[in-house]
């Protein structure tokens, strides 16, 4: 039975003070219901439903939502329609089984597509073993700092999404309204996204070329604005705020209004194609191609020197966390993870995870022996790029999800391929072959990443609501079991109906970032390392001005369309959170829209994997021969509609009332 309290003590977000302890919603002493077939049944549904969905929307737009507040909100609608009574805990585990999909998902689709890409050997074993492998060792190097993170730092670390979810589910035990105001967003926003993806209705992406006189700009200076009209993408910029939208669409209005006109303005006069592997003349592109042949390159290079920035000011905690683990390991009884007896406290034993990371790291040498490289000098030096990166990086994933609920994943993940291409080099693993490993390699890294990052939010979760690390720990693995499953089909899946290459392909930028920066590499051609190298100085130049150099390197190598509308929605948020002089409505009014964003993310996305599924067996709107979509009055719609769906959740957010 749990205790009757469902409010979070007034030192939850609060430094703790000398001799004070923090006691949870559920207080140590008392044994609550936590795992149960209800429980572990709808985790592992909500793993499988939201990894197709964030697989779906992360190759369409480049950004993986956050599964854990729409699951912990449905999680918390299911209970109240069941009227199952003291769920708290039960929910926290629905939340952290499910929530391993937008990881895993991130994990995968970041690395995985560029052998599509590259048209390199690729099968679904491939996706599910380094989406399965990377999120154990996630898992299992997070647990040593849970400690640190979770309850040592208490106070210190704010812990935006977990926050949210914590949030939602302590306010979910007295009513579902929130379930359903998420539930009715979700309808909108895929009903919304499925008449435009399935029937095509009005057109996705609308460009300032239809507009007369703008087209000229388009034509002769390659200056032209684009915004893609989906609701879901809308919703995540609601969600990221205006301060992060404001600064990844700097980076894109760099990249889209300086940049490619400077190249189109010197590249006229140019005779001769500029670049490896170019065979068309500047004069001859239009802005979407100068961006992709030169532009995006300087983006990549500024996420990169982002990554090493973030090394560089978290040496200090890697550090710390090092010692910590090996205090665990190596030290006394009284430094042992589970030296305490309460409920609360208690790990996986420290001698079972050191089991286990052996374990999956001998599964992974396996992997890149018999199915990789086939040679043993050649897996043992992939199977310690992928032990020594993930761990140097696991606690910087953890330290940026705690601070700004954001994981710089992508940006280390560039920075494993090129380490693990140099070093791969050096020990004749070149071309073909090289690439799959280094991206294999990769793919691995990048999910331990993101799974590390991922979980300690959903500790942190358990840590204010009082249930026991053990069971999130357990049960967190096989979650990521049937996630990379799901990971696996979709993106085999997408890529039988949509591609990654050619027209009407997913854009997955990521994964085309991955592969311009890996072909060249391990190619034996000259990479573009002039744009790389201007990127990262850029990079510098930003961080020495206080701006986050890896959201606007982001920005730079992000299609236009995609960042104008996640800079739309920030611009909601703020507004919606500052119209009243009361901050306790306007609290009540992010909140609301919060939610209702969520719905839109959540729904868009599903109805997007449904829309691939149909598409697959025929049933799609360029299958029916219906050209209405492509044409100029379907684009002049499409911001007609985009004006309705911003209306929409500008409103609905406007209708919360001040808490009593």
């Amino acid at each position: 039975m749990e205790a009757n309290s469902r409010s979070l003590p007034k030192n939850a977000y609060k430094v703790l003070k000398p001799g004070e302890s923090y006691i949870p919603v559920v207080p140590p002493t008392v044994t609550p219901r936590e795992i149960s077939p209800y429980s572990v049944g709808w985790g592992l549904f909500f793993a499988v439903l939201f990894s197709a969905a964030a697989a779906y929307l992360g190759l369409k737009i480049g950004q993986v939502f956050e599964a854990a507040i729409p699951i912990a909100i449905i999680a918390v609608g299911i209970s109240t329609a069941l009227k199952r009574k003291n769920a708290l805990s039960e929910n926290v585990i629905i939340q952290s089984i499910g929530a391993s999909s937008g990881v895993v998902v991130a994990g995968a689709i970041f690395t995985i597509p560029a052998l599509y890409i590259l048209d390199l050997p690729a099968n679904f074993w491939h996706v599910f073993l380094a989406s399965m492998f990377g999120g154990f060792l996630g898992i299992l190097y997070l647990i040593p700092f849970r400690r640190y993170f979770v309850k040592d730092m208490h106070g210190h670390l704010p812990f935006p999404e977990a926050t949210a979810t914590t949030e939602v589910l302590v306010a979910g035990e007295s009513g579902g309204n929130q379930a359903k105001t998420l539930l009715v967003a979700s309808l909108v926003g895929g009903l919304y996204d499925f008449m435009v993806t399935t029937f095509g209705m009005w057109k996705e992406v609308f460009s300032s070329k239809v507009i007369p006189g703008l087209d000229m700009l388009a034509s002769t200076f390659r200056i032209e604005f684009r915004m893609n009209i989906l609701a879901a993408v809308t919703g995540l910029g609601y969600i990221i705020g205006l301060k992060y939208a404001a600064i990844i669409a700097a980076g894109s209005f760099l990249s889209w209004f300086l940049l490619i006109p400077l190249i189109a303005y010197i590249g006229d006069a140019l005779t001769v194609p500029i670049g490896t592997g170019v065979t068309r003349l500047i004069s001859d592109m239009d802005a979407q191609s100068i961006y992709f042949t030169y532009v995006r390159h300087i983006g990549i290079g500024g996420i990169a020197m982002a990554g090493i920035i973030g090394i560089i000011k978290s040496s200090g905690i890697i550090f710390g966390a090092f010692k910590l683990a090996a205090a665990e390991i190596f030290g006394k009884k009284e430094h042992s993870i589970n030296s305490s007896a309460t409920r609360t406290d208690k790990d996986i034993p420290m001698g079972t995870v050191v089991s286990l990371i052996v374990v999956v790291l001998l599964g992974l040498f396996v992997f890149f022996w018999l199915d990789l490289t086939g040679n043993l000098v050649q897996a043992i030096t992939g199977l310690l790029i992928v032990a020594i990166v993930a761990f140097l990086f696991t606690t910087v994933a953890a330290r940026a999800i705690a601070i700004v609920g954001s994981n710089p994943v992508s940006g280390m993940t560039l920075m494993t391929l090129i380490i693990s291409s140099f070093i791969l080099v050096q020990v004749g693993l070149t071309g073909p072959s090289g690439m799959v490993s280094a991206l294999i390699i990769g793919g691995v890294v990048c999910t331990a990443l993101s799974m590390a990052g991922g979980f300690v939010t959903d500790l942190k979760i358990g840590y204010w609501l009082g249930n026991t690390p053990m069971q999130q720990e357990r049960w967190k693995f096989l979650g990521t079991i049937l996630a990379a499953a799901s990971v696996g089909g979709v993106i085999i899946l997408l890529n039988a109906t949509y591609g990654f290459t050619g027209p009407g392909a997913l854009p997955a930028p990521q994964a085309n970032a991955m592969a311009a920066v890996i072909q060249p590499l391990m190619s034996d051609q000259p990479a573009p390392w002039v744009l790389y190298i201007a990127g990262a100085l850029f990079a510098l130049t930003l961080e020495s001005i206080k701006v986050p150099p890896l959201a606007f390197a982001l920005g730079m190598y992000l299609p236009l369309e995609l960042n104008t509308p996640v800079l739309a929605g920030g611009i909601i948020a703020h507004f919606v959170s500052t119209r009243s002089k009361d901050d306790a409505l306007n609290n009540a009014r992010r909140e609301r829209g919060t939610l209702i964003a969520s719905g839109l993310i959540a729904g868009g996305a599903i109805m997007g994997v449904l829309s691939a599924g149909l598409k697959f067996f025929g049933i799609n709107y360029s299958d029916f021969g219906w050209t209405w979509a492509e044409g100029t009055g379907a684009e002049f719609l499409a911001m007609g509609m985009f004006g309705i769906i911003a209306a929409y959740l500008y409103w609905d957010s406007m209708r919360a009332k001040k808490p009593d």
